[in-house]
């Protein structure tokens, strides 16, 4: 199939191109995002591949509908990228990665836990500049803490399992239950959870309902100096009201991964140009606070996992009309 692939870093294209060996695809690589006005590179071919941060929205499928697309595959387990409702109108098969790596993701959130909680960060800064010193350095260890798992799917499952091994508690939230995270988990009501988490992690997907879940009138709820991690999608959060209650002390600790409105500044070099963006410049002024470029799922198993999915996404597609990993809405 020939198809157009969007947001490619080199890494992207690497992977791609050498899983692509068994498929046999005629693949196009776009450096920008999907957006409005790039649609018109992806004009005449049957197969589009996004990613987290392109923006395929009505306005962009329609164009693309118009142009002889028939499906689009985003390399990612989320997909409210996609205007699901769109897709389906113009008779457009959206797919994607259901799980590439749960276990990427997973130890990536725990060594945000590990970087903050023990201030390696901090250390290695010092340590650059000849300064030895530990003063300031103390930390705390997960034994003695309560880490509430918020959402239990495939990553929260593995985060919970991982954590095990350090000897926390463990409870966790989620409409629907999951046996495997019982046998290291508690399941707890909201309240219980957001009274007795000392830290919180999130990886629940972005719905309307979730959207914004931790702002002025969740937050209030959490214990005094709670430790916040966030490497599921940025709009979990209220920015501008977890910054309120960083500056207040009611938000202890910060570590994100993603952010609400990531798309015109991660994945991107900008280290030479004034920050424009005032709440995420705030972010980064706080010391309690840590923010990497959504690169939780970046490991090279993560990576051939993406590949292989989402090459063969298209090629059942181009060879039955239907796609194991279709998503609607």
């Amino acid at each position: 199939m020939k198809i157009a692939v969007f947001s490619t870093k080199s890494y992207d294209r690497q992977s791609l191109e050498r899983y692509n060996a068994q498929f046999g695809h005629d693949l196009t690589f776009f450096e920008p995002r999907l957006s409005p006005e790039t649609a018109a590179l992806a004009r005449g071919f049957p197969g589009v591949c996004i990613f987290v941060n392109d923006a395929c929205n009505a306005t962009v499928i329609d164009d693309l509908a118009q142009h002889g697309t028939k499906i689009i595959a985003t390399r990612s387990a989320g997909y409210n990228q996609i205007d699901l409702a769109a897709a389906k109108r113009h008779g457009i098969m959206a797919a994607r990665v259901p799980a590439y790596s749960p276990n990427a993701v997973s130890e990536f959130t725990v060594a945000l836990m590990l970087t903050l909680g023990r201030k390696t960060h901090k250390a290695y800064n010092r340590t650059r500049e000849f300064n030895f010193e530990i003063a300031g350095l103390e930390g705390f260890e997960l034994r003695d803490k309560t880490v509430g798992v918020f959402g239990t799917g495939k990553i929260g499952q593995m985060v919970i399992k991982n954590l095990s091994g350090f000897s926390c508690r463990i409870l966790a939230y989620d409409k629907y239950p999951s046996e495997e995270a019982k046998k290291y988990a508690t399941y707890v009501d909201g309240p219980t959870f957001a009274r007795e988490s000392d830290i919180i992690t999130l990886h629940c997907p972005l719905t309307p309902e979730t959207r914004h879940i931790l702002n002025e009138e969740t937050l209030p709820y959490l214990k005094d100096g709670v430790f916040i991690v966030n490497t599921s999608r940025g709009a979990l959060l209220d920015t501008d009201k977890v910054i309120k209650f960083l500056k207040s002390g009611k938000i202890g600790l910060l570590a994100i991964d993603v952010y609400e409105e990531e798309a015109d500044y991660f994945y991107r070099d900008l280290s030479d140009r004034v920050p424009t963006n005032d709440e995420l410049a705030r972010l980064l002024t706080f010391p309690n606070v840590l923010v990497t470029s959504h690169m939780a799922f970046l490991t090279d198993h993560a990576l051939r996992n993406i590949a292989e999915t989402t090459l063969g996404n298209f090629a059942e597609f181009e060879r039955t009309g239907q796609c194991a990993n279709a998503v609607s809405e």
